[in-house]
């Protein structure tokens, strides 16, 4: 480690305790900066890394509402407006018990470098709270939704931020809480994405996390003439990012064992078929049900409960060719990642938020394998709702195949990013350094043309 970044995590650690994600956060690009720190000095000079670890501004409120049993229930919302040097802010809301400010810094300093690898005029911010959408009828869900808003509609706007879904805020909350924006703004704008298709959403939108990861890993296959077609993969996850990854896996002709959520996951030897994924969507996105119900459908298929205790997930514990993590951050850590490699898997794609801990990437990066980290692998979600946002401001819909086709060429355009600037500072075929030093320069730049602000 250099002093110059041991001296910056000293101080990260002192002003912003008890926030180990965010820690993590920007530990992991600080690292890779330092070669372009020492040959840019205005970079250090103007304190650009400094600046950029301050958010530009932080909300938080408290968020009654009522529930079904005429019980009031307060929860806590948040909105981290990180950095808007390249456009208006941008980054999803999550509604999770997990929720907290250290989270919600570590995903919008992340989403700063994701939205500036897109190509697209994007800031980074992030937000949410810590209700839990689990369980609740859609009364519930819908009135905490109109009380977050009442408050988080001041601070949003097209021009000025526009948040999207994360973890616990799909197709449904997005409805609820544009319906209250609306309301209280009167008026009809792109300030949220994720929107439904008939009132300004964007076709591929809920796909494009997990087909941009895949095809984040196809391209990085394609730098060993390779392709997806008869590998293996492993994916957690089984929500919207684990769905569509396992969408497009199988239509690139790969063979997708696993799935999982927060109580375990199956292993399926056969292979998850599209009829089986169909099952699937219908499982957690109608019935809100258990993936232990998978098991019970699919003979053949092993269903393991997860330990909270263990020292490992043993989802990473299978044979395969690709690692798809698409649940969470921290997911695969130092054992789950010497399974992996050990298990045969040289391909991994992160299509969740830092899933893999400071010591499992070290083993990814020191084995040399095509590690492709969430910063550039999961972009194209973000990539989309940008999409999204300029078809709002045209009042017009592209196609499928228009924004498809966009979709992979952004992709292709980070993966080349990635490629060229690792290349450029040294570190050939290293993805991780490539993103954050590829993600970095651009904000800084215009940072430095915008002077002290």
């Amino acid at each position: 480690m250099s002093e110059f970044v041991k001296n910056l995590m000293a101080q990260v650690k002192a002003k912003n305790p008890s926030e180990p994600e965010f820690h993590q956060a920007v530990f992991e690009v600080a690292s890779s900066l330092a070669v372009v720190l020492e040959k840019h000095p205005a970079y250090r000079k103007e304190k650009i890394l400094e600046r950029l670890i301050e958010p530009e501004r932080v909300f938080m409120f408290r968020v009654p509402w009522v529930d079904d049993q005429g019980e009031i229930q307060i929860n806590r919302g948040f909105r981290i407006q990180m950095n808007s040097a390249i456009g208006p802010y941008k980054g999803g809301l999550r509604f999770h018990p997990s929720v907290n400010l250290g989270i919600l810094k570590f995903l919008a300093f992340e989403q700063v470098f994701k939205n500036s690898l897109t190509t697209l005029p994007m800031g980074g911010g992030k937000g949410g709270s810590d209700f839990d959408p689990k369980g609740k009828s859609d009364g519930e869900v819908m009135r905490f939704c109109q009380s977050f808003m009442s408050e988080l509609f001041r601070h949003i706007g097209s021009n000025t931020d526009v948040p999207a879904g994360d973890i616990g805020v799909g197709g449904r909350e997005i409805g609820f809480l544009f319906g209250q924006y609306k309301k209280l703004r009167n008026e009809f704008t792109g300030v949220l994405t994720g929107k439904g298709l008939n009132w300004g959403g964007s076709l591929i939108r809920p796909e494009a996390t997990g087909y941009g990861s895949v095809y984040f890993a196809a391209e990085m296959l394609s730098t060993r003439k390779q392709t997806l077609e008869g590998k293996k993969c492993l994916v957690s996850g089984s929500g919207n990012v684990a769905q569509y990854t396992v969408g497009k896996i199988l239509q690139l002709g790969g063979k997708v064992l696993t799935l999982s959520d927060s109580n375990g996951y199956i292993y399926d030897e056969v292979g998850i078929t599209t009829e089986k994924l169909q099952f699937v969507m219908d499982l957690k996105n109608v019935r809100r049900g258990r993936m232990k119900d998978y098991a019970d459908k699919f003979k053949g298929a092993v269903y393991t409960q997860i330990d909270p205790n263990a020292d490992h997930n043993p989802l990473w514990n299978h044979k395969a060719d690709c690692a798809f993590p698409s649940a969470t951050q921290n997911e695969v850590n130092s054992k789950d990642a010497a399974n992996l490699l050990k298990n045969g898997v040289y391909v991994i794609s992160e299509g969740a938020n830092m899933p893999s801990s400071i010591e499992a990437i070290d083993q990814f990066v020191a084995a040399k394998i095509l590690y492709g980290p969430g910063k550039a692998a999961n972009a194209g979600g973000v990539a989309t709702s940008g999409l999204e946002m300029a078809q709002n401001s045209m009042r017009y819909n592209w196609t499928r195949e228009e924004v498809d086709n966009r979709l992979q060429l952004i992709m292709k355009s980070i993966h080349k990013t990635c490629v060229d600037t690792a290349e450029k500072y040294g570190t050939p075929g290293n993805y991780v350094n490539g993103a954050n030093i590829g993600g970095f320069v651009k904000v800084a730049d215009s940072m430095l043309d915008q002077g002290i602000v």
